[in-house]
């Protein structure tokens, strides 16, 4: 009888141990976004800005006992190489969720691939409508569409008499997306874009843009491009004696674009879709103002890294209502079930469909530089 109850002491130390074991496990997650290249310093914010509240989560003890690991690979904003990092992502079976996925023509050529595994894809950094009308039941949309962004764009310029509007966009996926977002809104009050001017990301070149847009002399130009053509394209107009209102959307990446042009950024206006991250009137903003300097974001506080922190803290939700031990469709079920959750001033509801928010803000750069809501 002894020998039995040795054997069965054991045994409850080895189940023990392995529930030990099983709580300290790593929660991996992963990501394929720009570090290098052109998008370089908005892959990076955006990722710093999940890394902050990972790493403050991981020194409080993780969730269930688990820490979050976050795997990055670089892909350059390239869409064969985001591809590529995301079946290698996908290999890990491991892996029990993506989140942040960068940019609208990269996330559409893996979105097939994600939905194929059934694992749960959190904030994307893309705001295509054409993405989100595929209804992939894997994709958890975080930011604004850019439908939503436009809309509040060409709101606001037309309630201010502003009715000859031009788009300038980058010609793939993302450029296109916006421009259809522009074109709807202008429809809805019976006008049209008086003229477009595309240009190619992998060359930069806009002065085929500014001379179609030129020629319309348009009250305002909506900017569907990132910070380097951005600033191109503002100071070719501005030099060629244009006074127009331009209005860029939030993936222009305001430190980015200020960077580029300096002091003459005074006047652009920005759609935002999270809260105004340098002032800690919502409770998300205190929170992430407060983070301790070892997991604060290098680049301090930016809308982006505003982004990715609050994409991070969903996930973390998410992650605590799964359980102890959670599996993709345990995630997948718990996003779902994040029913109007307030972080605090940003609202979350994936309780109809897989749109985050529609938050859209817009701000303007004044004249010291800084943006004034």
């Amino acid at each position: 009888m002894r020998e039995v109850w040795r054997w069965v002491g054991v045994a409850l130390l080895y189940w023990v141990a392995l529930g030990v074991q099983a709580q300290g496990a790593v929660i991996r997650l992963g990501q394929s976004l720009p570090l290098t290249g052109t998008l370089a310093e908005l892959g990076t914010e955006y990722r710093d800005g999940m890394l902050a509240h990972f790493k403050q989560l991981n020194a409080k003890g993780g969730i269930h006992g688990r820490k979050v690991e976050l795997t990055t690979l670089d892909d350059g904003y390239v869409v064969e190489r985001s591809v590529e990092n995301t079946r290698k992502l996908l290999e890990n079976p491991e892996l029990l969720g993506l989140i942040g996925m960068f940019g609208s023509a990269n996330y559409g050529a893996v979105l097939p691939l994600i939905d194929e595994k059934a694992i749960p894809s959190l904030a994307p950094y893309t705001g295509s409508d054409e993405l989100r009308a595929q209804k992939s039941a894997s994709t958890f949309w975080l930011r604004a569409s850019y439908g939503d962004e436009t809309e509040k764009i060409v709101d606001q310029l037309t309630t201010l008499g502003i009715t000859r509007i031009a788009v300038f966009y980058q010609d793939d996926a993302f450029g296109k997306s916006g421009l259809a977002g522009v074109e709807k809104a202008l429809a809805r009050r019976n006008l049209k874009v008086v003229a477009t001017g595309a240009f190619d990301k992998a060359k930069n070149d806009v002065r085929d843009a500014v001379k179609s847009i030129s020629a319309a002399d348009p009250q305002s130009v909506v900017m569907i491009s990132t910070y380097k053509p951005t600033a191109a394209f503002f100071r070719e107009m501005k030099a060629a004696g244009k006074q127009t209102q331009f209005f860029a959307l939030s993936v222009v990446g305001y430190k980015a674009l200020q960077a580029e042009i300096g002091q003459g950024a005074a006047g652009i206006a920005i759609a935002q879709v999270v809260p105004y991250p340098w002032s800690g009137v919502t409770g998300i903003v205190r929170d992430f103002l407060a983070l301790p300097t070892e997991f604060a974001p290098k680049s301090g506080p930016t809308y982006t890294a505003m982004e990715g922190f609050i994409a991070a803290r969903v996930m973390s939700e998410a992650l605590r209502r799964a359980g102890p031990n959670p599996t993709r469709d345990k995630l997948t079920t718990a996003l779902a079930s994040l029913n109007k959750f307030d972080l605090g001033g940003f609202v979350v509801d994936y309780s109809r469909n897989r749109l985050g928010s529609s938050f859209v803000e817009v701000t303007v750069v004044g004249s010291s530089g800084r943006l004034m809501r």
